[in-house]
């Protein structure tokens, strides 16, 4: 197996073999969490014109996601997990668009398969692909913006490489100099309504989900999320 770390679009592009879309703070995170909340089915998007136009035409979906980190207007939720946290979406269909994640997925399309990447779901990335032998991971960290550094996506890379590695390291101090260096703008306060700080420890409770999400195509060539059971 031959594992390379990209970063940003520009990596997403790149991407082979399968491809580990990586976003920590936090769309892949809230799709765990949207996930475990029994949503029906996710539609990542990365223009939220389109996100409009689906909730237009399909007025019992819900649209949430953010731009800048903020959700934005006419929207159900920010890309916050501690909005959804408690929330049952079952029988729901969830429209999701952010500035970085979601990027990711559209711009990944030279890959043979394309999952999400995040802390809370981590172990399960690694038995998934090393259960099914792929010959080249592309773990692509995409950074704020999908353009700029963030420490928790290469944190997240890191990992799941050791762990592909056949490494357990452990990275408990890795995860508590985020709230500094990373996430600190969940705890200066600044916008506590668009950066809560509860989002930071649920985005950062590792291994918490076994489950892996699969991102593809429909007919129609509109992308969806399929949850992937371990």
């Amino acid at each position: 197996m031959k594992i390379e770390i990209l970063h940003y679009i520009e990596g997403a592009k790149k991407a082979h073999g399968i491809a580990v879309i990586i976003d920590v703070f936090r769309a892949f995170s809230v799709e765990c969490y949207a996930t475990a909340n029994n949503v029906d089915k996710i539609i990542p998007v990365a223009s939220k014109e389109l996100a409009y136009e689906l909730k237009s035409n399909n007025p019992d979906y819900i649209l949430v996601g953010e731009r800048g980190g903020i959700k934005l207007p006419g929207f159900d939720y920010g890309n916050s997990p501690s909005e959804l946290e408690h929330v049952d979406l079952t029988g729901k269909v969830m429209v999701h668009t952010t500035s970085a994640g979601t990027q990711g997925l559209e711009n990944a399309r030279n890959a043979d398969e394309i999952i999400t990447g995040s802390l809370v779901n981590a172990r399960a990335i690694a038995e998934y692909i090393r259960a099914h032998d792929f010959e080249h991971v592309s773990l692509v960290a995409m950074g704020n913006e999908g353009c700029r550094e963030a420490k928790e996506d290469n944190l997240c890379a890191e990992y799941l490489k050791a762990l592909l590695e056949g490494h357990t390291p452990d990275i408990t101090q890795q995860i508590e100099s985020l709230k500094t260096a990373g996430g600190e703008h969940f705890f200066d306060g600044y916008r506590p309504d668009a950066f809560p700080q509860r989002d930071f420890f649920l985005c950062t409770e590792l291994n918490k989900f076994d489950f892996v999400l699969k991102f593809q195509y429909d007919s129609s060539g509109l992308g969806y999320i399929t949850n992937e059971k371990l």
